[in-house]
């Protein structure tokens, strides 16, 4: 019998593989785009996954909220005006989060008022920009906080 000093340490444990019903996410290349149309989100989704993210989707905040509890993206681009919960509400909640605070935010709306744009920059957001939007507008803007 080999003394307890005299022996090697054990193997680390494996960490267990991911399953297909829960994928390993890197969350420092996780975006969450929250819009309730279609057509932008897939517009936004093309932009983010074109400089490395991994991107998740939401219509609206409340659905954003619960993406945001299972894992804290490290960017969201969200729209203001959505039914169930705004953007505006989304951020604040956002915010409050645990993670929260360290999430980039952008909003893409057409709330182009500098009234608005202040609420949303009190609310929380990094950067604002103002729908219709082209891809390298966004593109900039994202690269303005650091997210690009």
């Amino acid at each position: 019998m080999v003394p307890p000093e005299e022996r090697a340490p054990a193997a680390p444990a494996a960490a267990p593989a991911p399953t297909p019903q829960s994928p390993a996410i890197d969350s420092q290349l996780l975006c969450l785009v929250v819009d309730d149309s279609r057509v932008l989100r897939k517009l936004t989704r093309r932009v983010a996954e074109g400089i490395g993210y991994t991107v998740l989707e939401a219509e609206n905040g409340e659905e954003a909220l619960t993406r945001c509890a299972r894992a804290m993206p490290a960017l969201v681009i969200t729209d203001w005006n959505m039914p169930v919960m705004s953007g505006l509400e989304f951020v604040s909640a956002l915010r409050a989060m645990p993670g929260g605070a360290a999430t980039r935010v952008v909003f893409c709306t057409s709330n182009a008022g500098a009234r608005d744009i202040h609420q949303g920059i009190e609310a929380g957001a990094d950067e604002y920009v103002i729908k219709p939007f082209d891809e390298a507008t966004l593109k900039a803007k994202l690269a303005s906080i650091g997210a690009a």
